[in-house]
């Protein structure tokens, strides 16, 4: 394991993330309901393609193609038994990448939900979530990443079993959620909430923050409320390139590039040290965030109104936390046409 995320962490006022994995992919000629992570194997060229994009774009960071890496998400494709092969490969030709590049880059291994409702709502306990994290999380160790990077998770039992695995595996880690449902993750978690969830863990989280969700707007409000709570540890937003929209058969993503550089320069005023894209989000996009954070000056956090005025409506009314005032400025109602 090497240290470039914590030594680009500590040297740089704000890193530029990386953007989609499965918009690009699709672009590439991968199929719903295939497996990215099969690609890992199947298709190393493409996937490295993918991981150089986001370098030759200006990313700082990039996640490995190891998102549904878990025996779980993999058992929906028999290819449960391939844990250790395929999030090695992802993890490998990230390292690649990254090692070529003439400056420092980090990688993160990619960790997402397991798909399966933990106890006790549901039947997943966890120990076995635990014993699933870990196994993944040894693999992507194995492959050289930098950092363990858990993403689009909406329960806190989740989170939490993640967590212990990744301490089991001796690594240091970042985590997201997706603040998806009227600011909250679908299992009601806030903003709030998560800041004081991720000071519980021991090693707590190098950086925690929101990805994925609705569009840029929403993410920002969230990214409010995190700073709203006074923390200190480093916040990552890593927001939609705009909403979806069905186009010709195919789905599509609204935000331009020049919205997503807008986006960029107002998370890092929001208070995000992390900047990245999640759904959508293309090279073209990152390099407009690219030139955004190297030729902008850091602003005053925006209000909630001029969050509105620039990036477009809210998706909802309320950010979740039940305080109107907490993220700042007047809450502006979500309607009307969004500025892309």
């Amino acid at each position: 394991m090497t240290n470039t995320f914590i030594t680009l962490l500590e040297s740089k006022d704000a890193l530029l993330a990386d953007g989609a994995t499965g918009t690009n992919l699709f672009n590439m000629g991968l199929q719903s309901g295939d497996a990215p992570e099969l690609w890992n194997v199947d298709e190393p060229k493409k996937i490295e393609a993918l991981y150089q994009g986001s370098v030759d774009a200006g990313s700082d960071l990039f996640l490995t193609n190891t998102f549904g890496g878990t025996a779980a998400r993999l058992k929906l494709h028999d290819a449960q038994r391939r844990v250790r092969e395929l999030n090695m490969a992802g993890a490998e030709l990230g390292r690649n990448v990254a090692d070529r590049a003439e400056r420092k880059i980090a990688v993160a291994g990619s960790v997402g939900p397991t798909g399966e409702i933990m106890e006790p709502v549901g039947e997943l306990s966890h120990a076995l979530a635990v014993e699933m994290f870990h196994e993944q999380a040894e693999a992507l160790k194995e492959g050289g990443v930098d950092v363990l990077w858990l993403e689009t998770i909406s329960a806190p039992e989740e989170f939490r079993a993640a967590a212990e695995a990744f301490k089991l595996a001796d690594m240091p880690w970042c985590g997201t959620m997706s603040f998806d449902t009227a600011g909250r993750t679908m299992m009601g978690v806030t903003s709030a909430d998560m800041a004081k969830l991720v000071e519980d863990f021991d090693p707590a989280p190098l950086a925690y923050g929101a990805n994925c969700g609705t569009g840029a707007s929403d993410i920002l409000r969230t990214v409010l409320g995190f700073a709203a709570q006074g923390t200190t540890r480093p916040i990552i937003s890593k927001g939609n390139a705009g909403i979806p929209k069905y186009v010709d058969g195919h789905i599509h993503y609204d935000g331009t590039p020049e919205l997503m550089g807008e986006y960029a320069a107002m998370a890092r005023d929001c208070g995000a040290k992390i900047i990245g894209g999640c759904c959508g989000t293309m090279p073209e996009h990152l390099r407009a965030m690219r030139e955004a954070l190297d030729t902008r000056s850091r602003g005053d956090a925006p209000t909630l109104d001029q969050i509105v005025s620039v990036l477009g409506p809210f998706s909802s009314d309320s950010d979740g936390t039940g305080d109107d005032a907490s993220a700042g400025g007047e809450r502006r109602r979500g309607r009307g046409r969004r500025r892309a």
